[in-house]
């Protein structure tokens, strides 16, 4: 299993979100970041007074998946978040050693399949 983090521009998050679902990925969890990197921030102004802000605002999707989805999201995620413009993101792709269904127990590759119990 792997734990694949996704970070986007905040515009990005709910194309995003679409492409997931449009192959069969049954959940993210979504987090509202700020970062920095080679887009180093800018220059704004609050009440006639300039400020720098030296982090940018992003979107991060975190999705435990099976590895042999990995591929599959990270082109997924490319084609539709890819500007092509500096400050597009990163997607960071880790091991995972377990997860558990805190409702059912379930663990491994079962707790990360989308069931509808109804």
């Amino acid at each position: 299993m792997k734990l694949v983090y996704i970070v986007v521009r905040p515009s990005k998050v709910e194309v995003v979100k679409s492409a997931l679902a449009a192959i069969n990925i049954g959940g993210a969890t979504l987090f509202d970041v700020r970062g920095f990197g080679a887009s180093r921030g800018h220059t704004s102004s609050y009440r006639g007074s300039q400020y720098v802000t030296d982090t940018n605002p992003k979107g991060m999707l975190m999705v435990a998946c099976k590895d042999d989805d990995v591929p599959n999201i990270i082109q997924a995620v490319r084609d539709v978040a890819n500007t092509g413009s500096i400050g597009d993101g990163k997607i960071f792709v880790n091991e995972l050693s377990d997860v558990i269904r805190i409702r059912t127990g379930e663990s491994g590759e079962d707790a990360i399949m989308e069931k509808n119990d109804d």
